[in-house]
């Protein structure tokens, strides 16, 4: 499943991961670390939403 970002629509996709947050490609989104920020806005891990 997909995250999108409620702030900027930043979509987080486990199969792409986030590199430029260090989120290696295959990560699930339980296993982000809680201190992950949006790549885009910075936004927290408590502002993204699963996507529809």
């Amino acid at each position: 499943m997909k995250y999108v970002c409620s702030v900027c629509g930043y979509i987080y996709d486990p199969q792409e991961g986030a590199l430029d947050a260090g989120v290696a490609a295959g990560t699930a989104w339980e296993n982000v670390p809680e201190d992950f920020v949006c790549p885009l806005c910075g936004v927290g891990k408590d502002q993204f939403e699963p996507a529809e």
